[in-house]
């Protein structure tokens, strides 16, 4: 019998000290409270909770800690404990510190019963949710800013659950399309309102396989006040393990900025985005040239641009033609002429005999092959030239032609190439 005492007061004395250990050193807050509410012991996490050094614990009421505004709330729950109500409560409240800083926490208060149910004190664990309150605040400022400059635009959000395919518009983007009676719109009837030869810009699919986390579309949307440009910043949201879980789009409406753009554009004799020379300004300048050494008409294709627009977003795209518009001019004199076309197709006209163009196409082939450098990693492209040189100043739609035929033979003949002839 001694021994079997013996074993039971070990095991006591072993699960006491397992517990101290466990009280002392708990990250969290803890402490134990009388049926007055006052302290009788408490932790290390505790202590600096409430801004009272451990020795000075004992014996100080929570009441004496807890905010005023938030002291009923908390006292009602201990009352309904003690009257055998709850076994327990959590809430949310204040701690002012000694020296009046504000602490935001969360308690769990738990009832130590005796064997008859009395309550014999009470265990409470305290999480400082402080951060948490912080950013609940700079969450709820940013939305209020959010809903005023969404006051100020035309257009709304929109989300979509990337495992369930779900999607929903906002109430502010659902009337800007339907009207005020319209219902929020799914997927599929909001890609019906956008216009068909725009699908591709307004597809998600890069999004929702995870292969970008960004991007910006422009298309054309029907409303309710008929066919609006829109522009749609798209981003994606990656759970914990990094695979695709939602993603938040907001479409504004840009149309009378879109069609001041374009009116410039078509005054304008040079590309927005590069800054060369467009069909406009080439047809211009090439009427001003002249050359007793005849005139090489080069047209120059990207091999694979599509691929960077739809791995890397339109941003990078754009970066690319930027960067080959670049390479173009470093690779002609400055009296050439180098224009963009139209979406990653470049026209150059090069003053000089046979030789001189046809060294151009060979300095451009190798010139696109280098590395581009996004923000996004580092790609590699080819391209693809015609090129054809004239004696005399012949139309230049005919010129351009005939490069053009010369560039789908180096196309048709495995890219990244060039092809020359002499125009008869």
């Amino acid at each position: 019998m001694d021994d079997q005492r013996g074993s039971r007061q070990l095991a006591a004395e072993s699960r006491m000290a397992l517990f101290d250990f466990a009280f002392d050193h708990a990250p969290i807050g803890i402490a134990l409270i009388d049926l007055d509410g006052c302290v009788i012991r408490g932790n290390a996490a505790f202590s600096r909770m409430v801004g009272i050094p451990l020795s000075e614990l004992e014996g100080i009421s929570f009441r004496d800690f807890t905010h005023p505004e938030d002291l009923a709330a908390d006292l009602a729950l201990f009352a309904e404990v003690l009257a055998a109500k709850r076994d327990g409560y959590s809430i949310e409240k204040r701690y002012v510190q000694r020296g009046g800083s504000i602490l935001h926490v969360r308690i769990h208060v738990a009832a130590m019963r005796l064997a008859n149910g009395k309550v014999a004190r009470f265990i409470s664990q305290i999480e400082d949710i402080s951060k948490d309150k912080e950013n609940e605040r700079e969450l709820a400022e940013r939305a209020a800013q959010l809903e005023l400059a969404m006051q100020a635009i035309r257009g709304g959000f929109w989300h979509m659950d990337v495992k369930t395919h779900k999607f929903e518009t906002s109430e502010r983007l659902t009337q800007f399309i339907g009207g005020p009676d319209a219902a929020k719109f799914d997927l599929k009837g909001y890609t019906e309102r956008v216009h068909p030869d725009d699908s591709t810009a307004a597809d998600l699919s890069s999004l929702i396989a995870g292969k970008l986390d960004q991007s910006v579309a422009q298309y054309r949307l029907r409303t309710v006040e008929g066919e609006r440009w829109m522009r749609c910043d798209r981003r994606l949201l990656r759970d914990p393990d990094g695979d695709p879980w939602r993603i938040v789009g907001v479409a504004i409406d840009f149309t009378e900025e879109h069609d001041r753009l374009e009116r410039l554009m078509e005054k304008s004799e040079t590309d927005a985005l590069t800054g060369v020379l467009n069909r406009r300004g080439l047809e211009s300048r090439y009427e001003m040239l002249v050359s007793s050494d005849g005139f090489s008409v080069l047209a120059i294709d990207l091999d694979g641009f599509k691929a960077i627009n739809d791995r890397h977003g339109h941003p990078a795209g754009d970066a690319v033609l930027v960067e080959t518009a670049e390479r173009l001019q470093a690779s002609v004199r400055v009296n050439d002429l180098v224009c963009r076309a139209g979406g990653d197709e470049f026209i150059l006209i090069v003053v000089g005999e046979p030789a001189v163009g046809e060294a151009v196409a060979k300095r451009i082939v190798e010139a696109i092959s280098e590395p581009f450098q996004l923000t996004t990693g580092t790609v590699r492209l080819g391209t693809s030239v015609g090129c054809t040189w004239c004696q005399t100043k012949k139309p230049l739609d005919q010129l351009t032609a005939h490069a053009d035929a010369l560039l789908y033979e180096a196309k048709a003949a495995g890219k990244n190439m060039w092809r020359f002839a002499v125009c008869s």
